[in-house]
């Protein structure tokens, strides 16, 4: 089965194509011929994920699935949550990570929540899952590996941050992987 994955970023490719297997064909917006900027602009995680899926549909005939994910932080009524990528006015996560602590000076509660949603359009059906991983938000960061977020983001139950532990230990345990795996194996029931 081909499915195109709606996104240009070569990190997401290559996780999602490791984890989906070679049950299925896996296109990037480049194969079907896609050079458009797809659309962001629903103010929320799972509606930005809906409008690049539904855009790849409409334009491109093909089976797709798509995905948002942002930090949605307990004591800021869920920010940066859909503008994770932007919160500083700017991709610059170090500035990005910057204000986030200036707006949790003073907090004592620094609950946070990772989420990533997926939306597939599987035949012009479409469908939404869900992934999240709980924790919070450390005073300072700590760590050099991942990307955003991961250096302050300290998950439930660990004592490492994202940014610390090795790729596979956060791949396993990861928002985006939890949501995938809902999508697969959803995906192996079409397919069966």
């Amino acid at each position: 089965m081909e499915l195109c994955f709606a996104t240009n970023n070569q990190h997401k490719l290559e996780e999602v194509s490791a984890q989906l297997g070679d049950a299925f064909i896996l296109k990037t917006l480049s194969d079907i011929g896609c050079t458009d900027e797809l659309p962001e602009t629903s103010g929320t995680i799972a509606g930005n994920s809906r409008q690049k899926a539904d855009y790849v549909w409409t334009h491109f005939g093909i089976s797709c699935f798509a995905d948002d994910l942002g930090l949605e932080v307990e004591a800021l009524n869920g920010e940066p949550g859909v503008d994770s990528a932007f919160y500083s006015g700017t991709r610059d996560f170090s500035k990005n990570i910057q204000k986030l602590l200036t707006n949790l000076q003073g907090q004592t509660n620094r609950s946070a929540r990772f989420v990533t949603v997926f939306t597939l359009i599987l035949h012009g059906v479409e469908h939404q899952f869900e992934g999240f991983v709980n924790g919070h938000i450390l005073m300072e960061p700590r760590g050099t590996g991942g990307f955003g977020y991961d250096p302050v983001f300290l998950p439930d139950g660990q004592d490492r941050t994202f940014a610390e532990m090795r790729i596979e230990e956060k791949t396993a345990m990861s928002h985006r992987s939890r949501a995938l795996a809902k999508m697969i194996a959803y995906l192996e029931k079409q397919i069966h």
